[in-house]
């Protein structure tokens, strides 16, 4: 089942929106998960942590694929990764990272997450609701 965590740099208004419009999804951002224990930790430690409970990280942070090369190469097991490239879906685009991510959350919410690794594609021009 797909859970997500917005990392630090996704305002905790998107986690709050999508959780108002899908109640049944579990969305933390990075600030509320552990009280915030994870802000500004290693990118490494916080993927680890998330694959413990289960957590697809949701990030801008293209970097984390080279950076973190060497523990996919590994055949670590990650709770999932979904990409938003910034030309698709502006940092401060709420609105449209909201719709984008429930889109995907409408349609995938049941696949197993483990070890996927996933740009966020733009939400299709008919409404989510």
């Amino acid at each position: 089942m797909l859970s997500l965590l917005l990392d630090e740099n996704i305002s905790p208004v998107v986690a709050e929106q999508l959780r108002a419009k899908r109640p049944e999804a579990r969305v933390q951002s990075l600030s509320e998960w552990h009280e915030g224990e994870y802000l500004g930790v290693a990118d490494e430690v916080v993927l680890l942590a998330a694959q413990e409970e289960g957590l697809t990280l949701v990030t801008y942070d293209t970097q984390i694929l080279s950076e973190l090369s060497f523990l996919f190469a590994s055949g670590v097991n990650f709770g999932g990764l979904i990409f938003v490239d910034d030309k698709t879906i502006a940092g401060n685009d709420f609105g449209t990272l909201i719709r984008a991510l429930l889109y995907l959350w409408d349609k995938e919410h049941a696949v197993d997450w483990q070890n996927r690794l996933i740009y966020l594609p733009s939400p299709p021009k008919t409404s989510v609701k």
